[in-house]
């Protein structure tokens, strides 16, 4: 499997060169070269917000298409709560479950489900005290990655208990295969999913081999079909079996709040979130128990494979909540091995300048004296989103000085001058009266 596989994609023909993206990349995995985005695959996260930010639909989201359940027997659907506050006008979550069964899946288990079984397994780990503290929430695999190969140090205190879409796929597909006799490959768990970051995940997972999501379909590619099912079922059938603890994952701070404990933080949007792992890092957090952050903003609703506003989503989620039961799932016993990571999450360090530690302290200082002479403007113009990274792109052999547009200036202002001094001709002037010929200086 590739090691650097991505659900975010160029499209270069859409491209225009603009600096919107590599603006607001929270790894500064874009550059712009020869007037095209380039995404340093082994910087991305998937986190979406290139996608967010493009005026021109350069960047866009790959995932799995419906065609994919042609290749199972038994077709299980993984909706996630996002999925409910994308409907106007719904006061029954049974219509879009009963609406996903018509869509042809064999079954429909809920996501929210496992969240409520995550939420009772991280109360459990945390009254035991294993747990280094603040714990930070694994449910978003953006920050997750972010935090894998910006924040080493804060490594340990990631919860090490799978997503709720994967610990959902892990157990509905082995209660399948009882309940059917199915071989696990003939049975597909598809999830559908609000975010790239997900399809991700699904392919290429952080802490084991390989997922149990057989699939990742947009909310967005799904949507349009789902509502003409819904609007045709002749009866709901009742099948929801989650309640306001996992409903409420679908957006920032519903994790928290399941934890029923007041010592948490919650936090969405990647700038948020950046700026609140630098605190944590440079200790300046201490008093929380529990720090849920979600990359996309009012979190889960307001990934970029959803169709409605994040905070409208919001708004009919909490409508929907009030008709529902406080939770519907819970531990009988300790956490489950399926539940756990399989390793501890590691340090990526994909940002370092070598494997030498020698030859990186050069780079580094041959970094401090590029950075020195560039103008501190983090302007762009070079296809690098600051002088920082440009400089470090030029001792990487990424990138020459002179391509920042002030460093050509000054070179252009030097060579005029040279030349001028030696008596050659100066475009613009008169080399004897120094008087204006009527013609642009350079």
């Amino acid at each position: 499997m590739d090691k650097f596989f991505h659900s975010v994609i160029l499209d270069k023909d859409k491209c225009m060169g603009c600096t919107n993206c590599i603006k607001r990349c929270p790894t500064e995995a874009i550059r712009v070269r020869d007037g095209k985005a380039l995404i340093l695959s082994e910087r991305c996260i998937d986190c979406g917000e290139c996608i967010r930010v493009c005026p021109h639909h350069a960047k866009r989201a790959k995932f799995d298409h419906l065609n994919l359940l042609d290749g199972y027997e038994y077709k299980i659907a993984l909706p996630a709560p996002a999925l409910f506050g994308q409907f106007n006008n719904l006061d029954d979550i049974d219509i879009v479950l009963t609406g996903l069964k018509a869509f042809g899946f064999d079954e429909v288990y809920e996501v929210s489900r496992s969240a409520e079984l995550i939420s009772d397994a991280t109360r459990k780990l945390m009254q035991k005290g294993v747990l280094e503290r603040p714990v930070i929430s694994s449910a978003c695999p953006a920050v997750v990655r972010l935090i894998r190969v910006r924040f080493p140090d804060l490594c340990s205190h990631v919860l090490p208990l799978n997503s709720p879409m994967e610990t959902a796929a892990r157990i509905v597909k082995k209660e399948a295969a009882k309940k059917t006799g199915l071989p696990l490959e003939k049975i597909g768990a598809f999830f559908i999913t609000p975010c790239p970051a997900k399809v991700t995940d699904t392919k290429c997972p952080i802490n084991s081999k390989t997922s149990y999501v057989d699939g990742a379909i947009a909310i967005s590619e799904i949507f349009p079909t789902l509502v003409e099912k819904m609007e045709h079922a002749d009866t709901v059938e009742p099948m929801m079996q989650s309640g306001v603890i996992g409903v409420g994952w679908a957006s920032s701070g519903g994790e928290s709040a399941a934890l029923l404990n007041d010592k948490y933080l919650a936090a969405d949007g990647v700038d948020n979130v950046i700026r609140v792992l630098e605190e944590l890092e440079d200790e300046r957090i201490k008093e929380l128990d529990f720090i849920e952050l979600n990359a996309c903003a009012g979190g889960c609703v307001g990934g970029v494979l959803c169709v409605e506003n994040a905070y409208v989503a919001k708004a009919r989620l909490q409508r929907l909540r009030r008709y529902l039961p406080v939770s519907q799932n819970h531990l009988e016993g300790d956490v489950p091995p399926c539940m756990q990571w399989q390793d501890n999450l590691e340090f990526a360090p994909v940002l370092k300048l070598s494997d030498n530690m020698e030859e990186a302290l050069r780079m580094m200082a041959e970094m401090d004296e590029i950075a020195a002479r560039l103008p501190g403007l983090d302007c762009g113009s070079c296809g690098a989103p600051t002088c920082r990274s440009f400089a470090e792109d030029v001792v990487k052999g990424a990138a020459k000085e002179n391509e920042c547009i002030f460093v050509l200036r000054e070179e252009i202002k030097h060579v005029a001058q040279a030349l001028s001094s030696m008596g050659g001709f100066v475009p613009g002037h008169n080399k004897e009266d120094g008087s204006d010929d009527g013609k642009r200086t350079v």
